[in-house]
């Protein structure tokens, strides 16, 4: 076990007692979601992939507090993955770190403790359940495993705990870091050129926020590849001390590759050789390492949503295009993974579905018990046959779903807006870009 001064080296060089913060770029909606959630003094928590930006954005708030009522010592970060902790990382260690921040740095208040990537220290819930019960101090905490809110917390911490999901950057996070900001119609207008040229650099790139230190895009694919491999190893390998390190890479790979495609245990069972087992806990723990998502085949009956196979997305394009190489033809994949990421940020309940005459329609957005919009994604529909196509699926799938109501249509592409009535079915034909930018129906109804 490390010694008092030992873990205070550690300390003293991840948190700014003695140091200024470094320069950051801000990312508001979090930001502001992390300030309004830190009032209610319950434990935060911020879960996301690995390298997504929650460290960033807890010296973001450590920025916030250290200009209002809190002292740079009020305030402890530590970092569960410097090795100097690596073979200590115990209950002990957690109490340990606190006493040596007490007595060493000496707070002037009830402090705040951020633990980052505490997935590290098993039983770490435990030990959180007790300072928040005892209100010792307020609790930040990070963590790259979805388990962190299942298994590990879904007793100790029951409604003792707000937690914040964390995307790579979306497209107007992606326009901030380029310095670059749209508030209007005119300026959409004005750096429209610009803006196709930034997306198509979003779709091949994606959305991590360290490639924007990098310019040269061989070190970009290198760091992409390296969070894949650090993903696969730390996340999951390590974690659940996995022997057969090839297939779980072949599996990943393969999804990654195929993103919004339509999957089965079955089937990937099949394609890798392995077990029915192997295949459902190798999806699963991609999951939870928040590499892949799956997206449910719409039904009423809850019992064929979990038998129907699902479709695959990754937790970014430019992480997909890095283990495929197929930038150019995936252009109409990348773009529907872009909206599924878009869907989830927005925290909408979706879906797939295919019609009973096996078309399909990509997402089925579901408030409440009632279906409120039919969203179908293509590059572009300036192809008759492909423009009928894809307003035959919702036209059919309105058709199937709606009932004596009658549910939203939209038709995102590259193309311009337009709106097509299909045998009296009101069609939203929106860019991409538009949709992104401006989700909001007063900027549809100005013509965006």
């Amino acid at each position: 076990m490390l010694n008092k001064e030992e873990i205070f080296e550690v300390l003293n060089d991840w948190n700014f007692w003695n140091r200024s913060l470094p320069v950051t770029i801000s990312r508001i909606d979090y930001e502001k979601e992390i300030a309004r959630k830190a009032k209610s003094e319950e434990i935060l928590i911020l879960k996301g992939v690995r390298r997504s930006g929650k460290s960033t954005l807890l010296i973001n708030e450590i920025k916030r507090l250290t200009a209002k009522e809190y002292q740079p010592r009020d305030i402890l970060y530590v970092n569960f993955e410097d090795p100097r902790f690596m073979g200590n990382l115990s209950l002990e260690l957690l109490e340990r770190i606190k006493d040596v921040f007490l007595e060493f740095v000496g707070p002037t208040k009830k402090p705040v403790i951020m633990l980052d990537e505490v997935q590290n220290i098993q039983g770490w819930e435990k030990w959180a359940f007790k300072e928040y019960s005892l209100k010792n101090a307020g609790l930040y905490i990070t963590g790259s495993s979805s388990a962190l809110l299942s298994r590990e917390i879904g007793t100790a911490l029951t409604g003792r705990y707000l937690d914040i999901e964390v995307f790579p950057l979306n497209f107007k996070e992606f326009l901030h870091f380029n310095q670059i900001t749209i508030k209007n119609l005119s300026e959409r207008i004005r750096h429209r050129n610009k803006l196709n040229q930034l997306f198509n650099q979003y779709m091949e790139q994606g959305g991590f926020p360290k490639l924007f230190e990098l310019k040269e895009d061989e070190l970009q694919r290198d760091l992409l590849k390296s969070y894949f491999d650090s993903i696969l190893l730390r996340d999951i390998v390590a974690r659940h001390n996995l022997g057969n390190y090839r297939a779980l890479e072949e599996m990943a790979t393969f999804l990654l590759a195929n993103i919004a495609s339509i999957n089965s245990t079955n089937k990937l069972k099949k394609i890798f050789s392995i077990s029915f087992d192997s295949a459902r806990d190798y999806i699963s723990y991609l999951e939870d390492a928040f590499l892949i998502f799956q997206l449910h085949r719409f039904s009423w009956s809850v019992k064929k949503q979990i038998a129907n196979p699902r479709k695959f997305y990754s937790i970014d394009t430019g992480l997909s295009n890095r283990v495929s190489f197929q930038i150019g033809a995936r252009k109409a994949q990348n773009l529907e993974n872009i909206i599924f990421l878009e869907l989830l940020r927005r925290q909408w309940d979706i879906y797939y579905y295919k019609t009973k005459n096996d078309l399909e329609v990509d997402f089925v957005i579901k408030k409440g018990s009632k279906i409120t919009e039919l969203i179908q994604v293509s590059y572009s529909i300036e192809n008759e046959q492909t423009r009928k196509r894809e307003l035959a699926a919702l036209k059919t799938a309105h058709n199937e779903l709606a009932g004596e109501t009658q549910i939203k249509c939209t038709l995102l592409t590259m193309d311009k807006r337009e709106e097509v009535n299909l045998d009296g079915l009101k069609i939203d034909v929106r860019n991409i870009i538009d949709w992104l930018l401006f989700p909001l129906p007063e900027f549809a109804e100005a013509g965006l």
